[in-house]
């Protein structure tokens, strides 16, 4: 209610205790003045306080009054308060501020007994400090007349100031905000309490002091007591207001004083009524034409009357979010997810937003993880913007997983990929299939990446973790790009194709520590322009910086100008939440940066940029991502500003209001950028700046001149950042700030350097040496050379044109930086020309020299130099020479080899000559005609279609002689296939020279690439008579190398050249040979390569034998697939079948069909040839709820004609009383019913089934213990069938300790009406409720709070009705109390804050606070790993919820990490803090300062007492004062008279004695002795002085004054 000097009082209803004494008085802060006796009554009042709040239930806590009679008194408060605003018209501004604390107060009550919260948690928050901008404030009070009355008159009682101030997009969560106001008001309500309160606010402009009174009346009347009146309303006699506001002496004498309730008459009370509704209907009257005179009451800001409320959901369901606002005109209200807002169509079906009778709602269709988020609802008007924050939290089922896997998302890991169902995995193989390729798409289009993720072995619910890279940046899902997971397909879509969406896309598929990767690149060509020649729009808007006064924004340039050069941008912007897009630049800007100004303060924007030239203006670029306009320091502070928690005590500060500093200069001003369209100044704020905000002025000056302009004359720069406009291109300035606030302008900072207006960004030089190359048969690989000395640079834009056609087309969109590209979609056959131009914000580079021509075509390439040539063989007049074929064969087959020779001579070698004239296609040659004894040196060249390669490096030198040696040669032409991450094949040819003997087999050697020669290590034991062998147990990504050597009769030969080195790996796309049986029974291998070459063949063999003219086999090859089928398969097939594929990189596969492999196949040909019918599940039993049986199988599939028959004990049965049987032949299900299980149905149950020719059946014995356990579970239920037919627990209790440290204990009931009642018990006593369970949500809950010892028991929780009751008990005693107090200490270790470093005048504090404290969790502190040990200097304790280590004096050595280890029981949560460097530092430093100033406080000088205040004597009369006086050391004393330094002397005489008594003596006072004396007291602590008055009168002049005035007075009579 408001009355005429101001003042807000609130009388909240009901309340019948009266404040207790420490809250008048202040506890916390002040103990000296309660007594024992108070103490005592305080500590009683708080433990009837924590009785009071031990049990709560449901979401409403247990108290003495209902959430119901809150919010009656809020509603009731509401319309009092409305009441004085209209009776109060010429008070308008202190009646809106009544009507808004009203409307928070009816808010708050709702809210806070509607989530359980009792009266000193209710929340509010204080908007009274935004009412006054003036920097001194009048001292508030928060007591009534009464209470001030019994305060201590040498008492002075601080007051509680609270700050809130609300700024849209800073606090981050709706508990951060309404935490920031609890403590102010929780302090408040208490202080109210039911008697009521006056807050009285004085007005410093008239400074008047307007006293109002309180009005206490009957409950009849209850408008009058939210109703106060002023002494002027009384004494102008209004009707209306006396009658809503009598006065009761005998009720207002005492605070404490009961009510007093009348009885009235029915007369009396219709009569009372009928004025009443008179009174409303004059009041609404009154209001309707204030109204009209005054337009702007009817517009006021947003506010929330019901804010959202936060959800936690189960996967699948559907959550709606409602509110409901008020303000005029009706704000538009929009939704936001995570500060994104939420586009209904671009996810159809998945929310639905309505707006209906003032009710906005907010469903989310089928929940899953990714609606997991804050929401925000924000709602605006032409009077401000207001928002509303909820949280949605999506959970699922524990031990349930998603059957289609894991959705993957950037962040998403699933569970354990190493652990399966079955064990552990060693290893995982991931394969791509169905790859996409290189895709070409249009601004504005949609556009879909996907492909097939194969994971072998497949592991049912453990999925891979996938995730997608944009050139190498993880690509997070956004409203423009979405990714998906079906279980075995991943896919990237763009719902709106932007370019800044072009670039090389990866797709990353994880599991466990295995993983593989495929990438394609994605180009987006331009939308059509709106207007032929227009430029294309630009591209990656992003705010590089953001502050108070403007926000700057940079651009990419676009690629394609129209035809014509781009003139420049525009720059627009649109708040959020409006669809306004306003230009924010009169002229268009070349540079690619621009500040953008004229926002307003902590609203956020959005941006998008438009090209010009001289045809037109393009399409906008996509917009920006949203940014407020705020200052980053400015959000940091608000942020981290900290709010006292509530502790139960009132916590009393007061700001003193202070004199108006006029702040200094400004420091550190620099010019951060220059270009020809504005300059940004940034500076720090001074140092001398008071209390209270500041603003700057910026003013600029020509170099030459002292001539300052102030430069923002009409809006003052609120941020330390400011970016100036309209300056001369080319002009010299220079720039100064000066900073002001109420006292003043100060003094200006030092003026910049001289800056030259220009960009100081050059464009880039145009690139060089364009080169391009073959790629494929549509795509070009271009490189070129960077531009020299560029900065800044954003990249390169490449186009290519047809040669001779003169049109050129970008090749990208999207700048790309270094110096080779790949330019795809080129046709084939065709020649092009290519052009590079590079581009930075400054602009766009003239284009490079134009290439070369090139055809578009596959590049094809002469082969390498083939290597490690060796004398496989020699001869006295011949040698015969082995190679290895080259690493590169140059996109073609080798078609042949030639080898070269030549003599050495004493180690001089001759010239070459040719061995062969006509080319070799093996890898080994023999030459003839050689010299007996003589030394040569061989080089072999490699030849394909496209020519003769580089011949290899030369041998070694090899004499030619005959050998004779009895051991083999060593084998040759070892090559490697099948290569896979552990494993591959090797084969090799056999020696040329065999021995004395024929060679009996092989030895195959392995070592790791970068072993040592000693490391070698053979693979088989035995000696191997193939030319083949399949290396197992490699290490994935391990490089190896191999050899073989050949054994006969004599011994084993010289070891082969090496094959390799090889990676062990297996490359993406590679495919397995696959073994299929068709309908008819024919087995067959199937191969398929999507890598094959123009000229690519398939080629099939047997133990690496080629098959192609076996009669028992018939191979088909058509496209890229091939297959190979078996006439007759028998045991003479057994063996190793490999495919491989001619002219690729060894692409191979192969397939072993043993003996284990020939029975499957034969059985599974046999399978098809004579059909069964599948069965999907074998015959199975089952209880139902009534406790009927009910037997069922399920078959593959059925047609329409499948019969069943049912078999118990070799009998057919049939359908009748006792069985029901039911066939779903859709479904495959088959079914057999039975309503009880009787003795003589334990037996042998059959289901036959017969569909066409195919047959089956499935049996289940039901004999013994499991026919017994089978019917007692049937008869138990149909008991339990029988027990829910009236009210029944579906969950029992259990509990659960919430985030707030409390214990919940909880049961989830069914089968519920409204006459079934709940009742609790602890210990066999019942637990009374004040409230009834509605059991709307099935859950009934019962809140302890403050879980301790004293609640250890037996609960239980009966239901009942007249249908019947059920009832659940839990323990929580012995073993079950310890676990929950284990889990209740973990808790409240959690909830503990960060150790922070306080410093004390004794020493250094460390602390933590808790949400409570309990014994059972156990504090241990230690230092740089060492429990610390307790002393008198160091200690520990608990204040409250603080926990503290204190450590008096500290010295270095108290440096270092200390840990606060809170020990739950069972585990330890350490909180560490160190306490070294710069903390220590500031934290002794503190110290120092603290304990100086506490001895300085202790031993300053004082004056201790003895001298009066005023001292009346008679003339004549001596006067001797004495006083005490105390400091350390002695303080030097001095008098003063009348301000003026006073002397000792005969008259008046002063002494000083023994350092503490001072005199002060006048033997005969006179009237010359009156005045003003003092008593100055100083050492080097401080000083003091202590005033006292003299009055010296003469008794017969004031007798003759006194008998004047008598007579003065009869005369006038």
């Amino acid at each position: 209610m408001c009355v005429s000097d101001g003042t807000i009082a609130l009388f909240p209803q009901g309340h019948v205790m009266s404040l207790p004494f420490y809250q008048k008085f202040h506890q916390h802060y002040d103990r000296s003045y309660r007594n024992k006796d108070l103490r005592t009554t305080m500590s009683q009042y708080h433990q009837e306080k924590k009785r009071s709040a031990i049990y709560t239930h449901g979401s409403a806590a247990y108290s003495s009054r209902s959430s119901a009679a809150h919010r009656q008194e809020s509603e009731a408060f509401s319309r009092a308060t409305s009441a004085s605003y209209q009776q109060q018209t010429s008070l308008a501004t202190q009646s809106a501020l009544a009507t808004a604390v009203s409307r928070k107060a009816a808010s708050a009550y709702d809210y806070g007994y509607s989530h359980g919260l009792t009266d000193s948690s209710l929340m509010l928050e204080d908007y009274s400090s935004g009412l006054s901008p003036q920097t001194k404030r009048a001292r508030k009070s928060l007591l009534s007349g009464e209470e001030k009355e019994n305060l201590p008159s040498d008492y002075m009682v601080p007051i509680f100031s609270g700050r809130q101030k609300h700024v849209s997009g800073i606090t981050d969560t709706e508990e951060e905000r309404i935490k920031e106001a609890a403590a102010y008001i929780a302090q408040r309500n208490l202080l109210a309490s039911e008697e009521g309160i006056i807050a009285s606010k004085q007005a410093t402009a008239s400074k008047q002091a307007t006293v109002s009174k309180q009005a206490t009346a009957s409950k009849q009347a209850t408008a009058s007591k939210q109703a106060t009146v002023s002494k002027q309303a009384t004494a102008s006699k209004q009707a209306t207001a006396s009658k809503q506001a009598t006065v009761s002496k005998q009720s207002t004498s005492t605070l404490h004083q009961e009510e007093v309730l009348e009885k009235k008459s029915r007369k009396v009370a219709i009569r009372e009524k009928a004025e009443q509704l008179s009174l409303r209907k004059t009041l609404e009257e009154t209001e309707a034409f204030h109204k009209k005179l005054n337009e702007d009451n009817l517009l006021h800001a947003p506010d929330f009357v019901i804010k959202p409320r936060s959800h936690t959901v189960w996967e699948k369901e559907n959550v709606i979010l409602h509110c409901s606002v008020s303000g005029w005109p009706e704000p538009r209200v929009t939704w936001y997810k995570n500060q994104v807002p939420i586009n209904v169509h671009a996810n159809p079906g998945k929310y639905v937003i309505e707006s209906r009778y003032g009710m906005h709602t907010l469903e989310i269709n089928a929940c899953d993880f990714e609606d997991t988020a804050q929401y925000r609802a924000s709602a605006m008007n032409v009077k401000g913007e207001f928002s509303a924050y909820a949280s949605v939290v999506v959970k699922r089922y524990k031990g349930e997983l998603d059957e289609t896997g894991f959705h993957a998302r950037v962040s998403t890991m699933p569970p354990s990929f190493a652990v399966t169902p079955y064990g552990y995995a060693s290893k995982f193989e991931i394969h791509f299939d169905e790859k996409f390729d290189v895709s070409f798409g249009r601004e504005g289009e949609t556009m879909s990446l996907g492909c097939r993720v194969v994971i072998t072995p497949e592991i049912k619910h453990f999925q891979p973790e996938i995730q997608w890279y944009r050139n190498g940046e993880l690509v997070s899902p956004s409203k423009w790009v979405q990714t998906h997971w079906s279980g075995d397909r991943a896919t990237l879509t763009f719902s709106h194709l932007n370019k800044e969406d072009e670039g090389l896309y990866t797709i990353h598929a994880r599991m466990g520590d295995y993983y593989e990767q495929y990438s394609a690149y994605v180009f987006v060509r331009d939308a059509d322009a709106e207007i032929e020649g227009a430029p294309a729009s630009p591209l990656d808007v992003v705010c590089l910086e953001a502050n108070k006064d403007y926000i700057i924004i940079s651009w990419k340039q676009p690629a394609v100008d129209g035809g014509s050069p781009i003139l420049g941008y525009f720059i627009d912007k649109c708040e959020v939440g409006t669809d306004s897009w306003s230009q924010c630049n009169d002229t268009p800007v070349k540079f690619a940066r621009f500040p953008v100004t004229g926002l307003i303060e902590g609203r956020s924007y959005i941006f998008r940029v438009r090209a010009v030239n001289k045809t037109g203006i393009g399409l906008p670029s996509r917009v920006s991502e949203p940014v407020a306009a705020l200052d980053p320091a400015e959000k940091a502070r608000l942020k981290s500003r900290p709010s006292a928690p509530w502790t139960g005590q009132i916590i009393v500060t007061e700001e003193e209001p202070t004199e108006g500093i006029i702040p200094g200069p400004p420091t550190d001003l620099s010019v951060t950028e220059a270009t020809r369209s504005y300059v940004v100044l940034s500076w720090k704020p001074p140092r001398q700046r008071g209390h209270e905000g500041i603003l700057y002025f910026v003013e600029k000056c020509d170099a030459e001149t002292e001539n300052w302009q102030r430069v923002n004359t009409e809006l003052p720069v609120k941020s330390p950042r400011f970016a100036l406009f309209d300056l001369a291109e080319g002009k010299s300035y220079r720039f100064r700030v000066r900073c002001s606030n109420s006292a003043g302008v100060g003094e200006p900072s030092e003026a910049t350097d001289v800056t030259v207006v220009g960009d100081k960004l050059d464009i880039p030089k145009a690139p060089g040496n364009v080169i391009p190359s073959r790629n494929t048969d549509t795509s070009v690989v271009v490189t070129w050379e960077e531009s020299k000395d560029a900065k800044e640079l954003v990249g390169y834009y490449i186009e290519s044109s047809v040669v001779g056609s003169g049109k050129w087309e970008p090749c990208n969109n999207n700048p790309v930086k270094g110096s080779r590209f790949t330019c795809h979609g080129l046709t084939t056959g065709q020649s092009y020309i290519f052009r590079v131009r590079a581009v930075n914000a400054a602009g766009l580079s003239e284009y490079s020299q134009n290439s070369e021509a090139i055809e578009v075509k596959a590049a094809i390439a002469a082969p390498s130099p083939p290597c490690d040539i060796t004398c496989l063989e020699s001869f006295h007049d011949s040698m015969v020479l082995g190679w290895k074929q080259p690493d590169k064969t140059g996109g073609a087959e080798i078609t042949g080899y030639y080898v070269n020779y030549r003599e050495v001579i004493d180690g001089v070698p001759g010239r070459w000559r040719e061995a062969n004239i006509k080319a070799v296609s093996d890898e080994a040659y023999k030459i003839s005609n050689l010299k007996e004894n003589m030394v040569y040196q061989f080089q072999v060249a490699a030849m394909n279609i496209a020519g003769l390669g580089v011949p290899s490096a030369v041998s070694e030198c090899f004499k030619c002689e005959e050998w004779t040696i009895a051991v083999p040669g060593p084998p040759h032409s070892l090559k490697y296939s099948e290569v896979r991450k552990t494993s591959l094949v090797l084969q090799w040819k056999p020696p040329v020279h065999s021995g004395r003997t024929p060679v009996t087999g092989y030895f195959v050697d392995m070592k790791e690439a970068s072993a040592k020669e000693d490391q070698w290590r053979g693979l088989n034991e035995a000696a191997i008579k193939n030319n083949y062998l399949r290396v197992q147990g490699l290490k994935e990504g391990e490089s190896y190398v191999f050899r073989v050597r050949a054994i006969n009769l004599t011994g084993v030969g010289k070891p082969s050249d090496l094959a390799g080195p090889v990676v062990a790996e297996t490359r993406p796309g590679t495919k397995e040979v696959v073994v299929s049986v068709d309908d008819d029974g024919i087995i067959s291998l199937n191969f398929e390569c999507d890598q094959m070459a123009p000229n690519s063949e398939f080629t099939w063999s047997k133990d690496y034998v080629s098959t192609e003219d076996s009669p028992r086999l018939e191979v088909e090859s058509k496209g890229n697939k091939t297959k190979m089928t078996f006439k007759d398969l028998g045991t003479e097939d057994l063996g190793i079948y490999s495919c491989d594929v001619t002219n690729t990189d060894g692409i191979a596969s192969s397939y072993l069909i043993d003996e284990e492999e020939l029975k499957r196949l034969l059985a599974l040909s046999q399978e098809h040839k004579f059909p069964t019918v599948p069965v999907k599940s074998e015959l199975a039993v089952e209880i139902l709820e009534k406790g009927q049986v009910r037997f069922w199988m399920q078959a593959e599939k059925l047609s329409g004609n499948a019969k069943v028959n049912y078999i118990f004990n070799d009998k057919e049965i049939f359908e009748g009383p006792k069985y029901k049987m039911h066939i779903d032949r859709n479904t495959g299900i088959i079914e057999m019913f039975m309503e009880k299980l009787q003795d003589e149905d334990e037996g042998t149950y059959t289901f036959q089934l017969q569909d066409g020719r195919a047959t089956g059946h499935s049996t289940l014995v039901l004999i013994g213990d499991v026919y017994k356990k089978l019917q007692k579970e049937a008869e138990f239920q149909r008991q339990e069938w029988i027990r829910k037919q009236g009210p029944h627990f579906a969950e029992y209790l259990s509990w659960e300790v919430t985030g707030e440290c409390n214990v919940l204990l909880k049961c989830k009931v069914a089968n519920i009406k409204k006459e079934t009642h709940i009742v609790w018990y602890k210990d066999e006593r019942e637990i009374s409720v004040d409230e009834k369970h509605d059991f709307k949500d099935g859950i009934c809950t019962l809140l302890i709070t403050e879980f301790s010892k004293k609640d250890a028991g037996i609960y239980e929780v009966i239901l009942k009705d007249d249908r019947g009751k059920d009832k659940s008990r839990l323990k929580l005693v012995d073993e079950a109390f310890k676990d929950l107090m284990s889990e209740v200490c973990k808790m409240i270790a959690l909830s503990a804050t960060d150790l922070k470093i306080q410093s004390t005048a004794e020493g250094i504090r460390l602390y933590s606070f808790v949400t409570y404290y309990l014994e059972d969790l156990k504090v241990n502190w230690s230092h740089n790993g060492t429990a610390i040990k307790y002393s008198d200097r160091v200690k520990t304790g608990v204040t409250g919820e603080q926990i503290w280590l204190q450590i008096n004096e500290p010295t270095p050595n108290d440096k270092g990490k200390y840990v606060m280890e809170l020990f739950d029981g069972k585990t330890g949560h350490q909180k560490t803090v160190d306490l070294s460097g710069q903390a220590y530092d500031e934290a002794f430093a503190e110290f120092q300062r603290l304990k100086q100033a506490a001895i300085a406080e202790k031993n300053r000088a004082r004056v201790v007492g003895g001298l009066p205040d005023v001292v009346t004597i008679q003339e004549g009369k001596a006067l001797n004062l004495t006083c005490i006086v105390w400091g350390d050391p002695t303080p030097e004393v001095s008098w003063l008279k009348n301000e003026r330094p006073l002397a000792s002397d005969d008259h008046c005489n002063l002494k000083f004695e023994a350092g503490k008594t001072a005199y002060f003596t006048i033997s005969g006072v006179s009237t010359a002795d009156s005045g003003k004396y003092g008593l100055v007291v100083k050492n080097k602590y401080g000083s003091e002085i202590s005033d006292f008055t003299v009055s010296v009168f003469i008794p017969e002049e004031e007798a003759r004054i006194a008998t004047a005035e008598a007579q003065k007075g009869s005369k006038s009579k």
